[in-house]
C-alpha cells in the first residue's frame, strides 16, 4: 500500500475545505440573494406620544425622522412600508414586542435595553438619539425640599422600569442616598404629576411635564440634571435587531443614515426656533422645549455618536441594574454597540468631526 507524504495530504485537506469554504459562502451569498425581499420595517418608541393618525412626539433626532416621514420617503420606491408602534407602557412594552420578534428597530432607553439584554433578546446599539436628557426633580410649591439630600425619609415618584429610574438613583447615590434611604414609589409620569398636585407624595422625578405645573403655581423645580452633571443625565439609542441586521445590512445603512442626516439638519442653531417650534406640535408646548435646552449646544442634544460617555452611561446602568436586582446576570456591553452603520454614514456624508465626543467622565473630550 503506497502512502501519500502528510505534506499532500495536507495540501489536499485544504483544497478540499477552501472548496468547501468557497461553496458555503456562495451558498450563503446565493441564499441572501433569494431571500424573501423586505417588505416592511418594524419601528418600535418607547413612548406613547400624544393625539393619534398620527401620533406625535418630540426630543429626538428619530422624533423628527418620523414627523417628516423621512424613512417612508426613503423606502417608498423599493415599496417597502416603515411601520411606527408607540409604546405607552415605555421601555418594557418595547421589549416585550422584541420577544415576540414583532420589531425589527426599537428607540428606548438605557435600562429597558439592559434588562433585556440580559435576557439574551439579541440586538445592537446602532445610533444615538436622545443622549444627555433633562431629569428633574419637582416637589410641592409649599415643601422645604430645596436639593437632593433633603430626600431621606420622604416619599418619591419614579417611573421604575425607564431610564428615569436609574438616572434618579445614580443621582442619589453620588449625593449619599440609597434606594433604602428614600421611599421609591412607583408611577409613570401622568400620574407622578397628579400625585404631586395633591400631595399624596413629596417629591417627583420626571422630566419638562413639571414646567408646567411649575408655571401653573402647582409644583416648583427645585433641581436639575443637567445643570449638575451630565452623568445624571437620560439615554436613549436606536437599537436593531441581530436578526433583521443579518438579513438586510443595507436597510440598516439606510435607516441610520437618515436619522443621521435629521440630526445634522437640526443640529444647526439657525434652526433652534425652526425644531422647538416643530416639536411644540408635541407632547410639550415649544416654551418648554426651549427651556429644556438652555445653556446646551443642538450638537450636544442631538448627537448621533456613540462616544466613550454613551458607553460608559450603559455600563453604570447596568451595575445598577444588577445591583438593584432588575436583572439577573450583568450583561457585556462594549460589543452591544455596533458602529459599522454610523462610522459608514458619518463617512459619506462628511461628518465625522462634526459632532463633539464627551468622556466617560462626562467631559468634553473634543472641542464643538
Amino acid at each position: 500500500m503506497t502512502k501519500t507524504p502528510w505534506n499532500a495530504t495536507r495540501r489536499k485537506a485544504l483544497t478540499a475545505a477552501g472548496a468547501a469554504l468557497a461553496l458555503g459562502l456562495w451558498a450563503g451569498s446565493a441564499a441572501a440573494q433569494t431571500a424573501e425581499p423586505l417588505k416592511v420595517v418594524r419601528i418600535g418608541v418607547a413612548t406613547g406620544g400624544v393625539g393619534s393618525d398620527p401620533v406625535r412626539h418630540g426630543g429626538t433626532s428619530a422624533a423628527l425622522a418620523y414627523t417628516d416621514g423621512a424613512l417612508e420617503e426613503e423606502f417608498k420606491k423599493d415599496g417597502v412600508k416603515v411601520q411606527w408602534t408607540f409604546f405607552k407602557g415605555a421601555g418594557p412594552a418595547v421589549n416585550e414586542a422584541l420577544v415576540n420578534k414583532q420589531l425589527d428597530f426599537a428607540w428606548q432607553g438605557d435600562l429597558p435595553s439592559i434588562v433585556h439584554r440580559a435576557s439574551d433578546v439579541r440586538t445592537k446599539i446602532i445610533l444615538g438619539s436622545g443622549v444627555r436628557t433633562g431629569l428633574y426633580l419637582a416637589v410641592p410649591p409649599d415643601s422645604n425640599i430645596r436639593r437632593l439630600e433633603d430626600l431621606k425619609g420622604r416619599k418619591v415618584a419614579v417611573f421604575k422600569g425607564t431610564n428615569l429610574h436609574l438616572a434618579a438613583v445614580r443621582a442619589l447615590a453620588d449625593k449619599g442616598l440609597s434606594e433604602r434611604d428614600v421611599k421609591l414609589v412607583n408611577l409613570d409620569l401622568p400620574s407622578a404629576e397628579a400625585a404631586l398636585v395633591s400631595k399624596d407624595i413629596d417629591a417627583a422625578f420626571g422630566y419638562v411635564g413639571f414646567f408646567k405645573l411649575r408655571d401653573q403655581g402647582l409644583a416648583k423645580v427645585v433641581w436639575s440634571a443637567a445643570e449638575d452633571s451630565y452623568k445624571y443625565t437620560r439615554q436613549t439609542a436606536l437599537l436593531v435587531t441581530d436578526e433583521f441586521a443579518a438579513r438586510h445590512p443595507k436597510a440598516v445603512e439606510r435607516v441610520v443614515k437618515t436619522v443621521v442626516q435629521y440630526a445634522h439638519k437640526y443640529s444647526d442653531e439657525n434652526r433652534r426656533v425652526e425644531l422647538f417650534a416643530q416639536w411644540g406640535k408635541a407632547e410639550y408646548p415649544e416654551k418648554v422645549w426651549r427651556e429644556d435646552f438652555i445653556g446646551q449646544p443642538l450638537r450636544v442634544r442631538l448627537s448621533p455618536l456613540l462616544d466613550p460617555f454613551l458607553v460608559a452611561r450603559y455600563k453604570d446602568a447596568a451595575d445598577e441594574a444588577y445591583k438593584l436586582k432588575l436583572i439577573r446576570k450583568k450583561p457585556e456591553i462594549d460589543s452591544w454597540f455596533d458602529r459599522r452603520y454610523l462610522n459608514a454614514a458619518l463617512k459619506e456624508l462628511k461628518l465625522e468631526a462634526y459632532w463633539p465626543v464627551y468622556g466617560a467622565n462626562g467631559d468634553l473630550a473634543a472641542a464643538l
